[in-house]
């Protein structure tokens, strides 16, 4: 195992941004089926609009140098090069802090976010809270893929990330957040790999949907139900595509940029929250920036192999496992599942903070940077020196 992280700048070729372009102009679009905006998918008069966008007026170039602008490193661990942006926590004692994101994201999730944790004091907080960041991408996604490398489910990058964190990077504890396969990751580590962990922070809890229902339900458990199995019908499509055929839909999405970004864009619309227009909850640019990794690094088919190894295998807390390190939540009202804590507690047996937002939804670190940063905060600062 390589101890020695490089210094890494990403820079995409010219050749590449010419050939999505070229890709881009000659897009051919479907037709329109009958019936109200997005009620069947992605709408195409949407992302025609989005398509010219991209590729007259998008500048890679800028986010590139967002990214650039904070230290970067790569490793070989696990048999990987993984890559991971570090920034020093400026303050006496900074904590370390894991930082996770999940599908369809990417570490350009959280450029709004590092500072606010990095920095607290530049933002009005207290620079007694301040945390150094590591942010990687997760094993198989973005700059952590090359082509043909092994493949990875939840247990293996849980395994992977205490490892950059304690045999690389040399911390004795540390603190993890994650949303979405973030959230999983930190969950499976708070079973695997407690005795590393301060405690864990999530923006969605990782709950097995087919725990049975209690015997006899309050309200919001009943509601929870009812949720469930509304997602279960409407919004699980993608999970068992990604989860069974994940080969054959990377052919698609690898050979089309439009196609790409009707498979992301769709997810951004049905899981923020908004009234209408879902580019008032996230920045357009920061969501081109992201689809555009994927494509420019050809990671999509890699991206769904924890999906995969989802379908195919154990719940990534194991039956009869709790996750018992100090356990903190950020409820947002729009996130993909809404569990009472009630039926949290079962899992997590610890929880010190339950903090419910009145905005905001599954991709928080986008759409509410400071609530989402002021919460990760206030729960590890009561954790800290513990």
């Amino acid at each position: 195992m390589s101890a020695n992280p490089k210094s890494f700048q990403l820079h995409v070729p010219d050749a590449d941004i010419h050939d999505l372009n070229t890709r881009l102009a000659r897009t051919r679009l479907p037709d329109r089926a009958p019936g109200d905006d997005w009620a069947y998918g992605t709408e195409p008069r949407y992302l025609s609009q989005l398509i010219t966008y991209w590729r007259e007026k998008f500048d890679w170039r800028a986010q590139e140098a967002a990214l650039n602008a904070l230290p970067q490193f790569k490793v070989n661990l696990h048999g990987i090069d993984l890559h991971y942006i570090a920034v020093q926590g400026q303050g006496p004692a900074p904590m370390p802090l894991l930082l996770m994101h999940g599908w369809p994201g990417s570490v350009f999730e959280f450029l709004d976010v590092i500072p606010r944790l990095t920095d607290p004091a530049r933002f009005g907080g207290d620079e007694n809270d301040a945390c150094t960041v590591i942010a990687p991408s997760l094993p198989g996604y973005g700059l952590s893929f090359t082509p043909d490398q092994k493949r990875f489910g939840v247990a293996e990058i849980a395994d992977c990330m205490a490892d950059l964190m304690t045999k690389v990077l040399g911390y004795e504890s540390f603190g993890a957040q994650g949303g979405d396969w973030g959230a999983f990751i930190c969950s499976s580590m708070g079973v695997r790999h407690s005795s590393k962990l301060i405690g864990i922070h999530q923006n969605m809890l990782s709950l097995n949907p087919a725990i049975p229902a209690p015997s006899n339900p309050t309200l919001a458990e009943e509601q929870y139900a009812r949720e469930i199995r509304e997602w279960a019908k409407e919004e699980t499509g993608y999970i068992h595509i990604q989860g069974t055929r994940p080969q054959t839909l990377s052919f698609a999405l690898s050979d089309s940029p439009a196609g790409l970004a009707a498979w992301i864009v769709e997810k951004f619309h049905v899981w923020t929250d908004h009234n209408g227009d879902f580019e008032t909850a996230i920045d357009r640019d920061r969501m081109l920036a992201n689809i555009a990794l994927y494509w420019f690094t050809g990671a999509i088919g890699s991206s769904f192999w924890p999906y995969y190894d989802r379908l195919h295998g154990p719940w990534p807390i194991p039956d009869g496992k709790t996750v018992d390190v100090p356990f903190g939540y950020a409820a947002f009202p729009r996130e993909i599942r809404r569990p009472p804590r009630s039926i949290a507690e079962k899992t997590y047996t610890d929880i010190r903070r339950w903090t419910k937002f009145s905005k905001g939804g599954h991709f928080a670190a986008l759409e509410q940077p400071e609530a989402l940063a002021l919460d990760v905060l206030a729960f590890f600062k009561a954790l800290r020196g513990k």
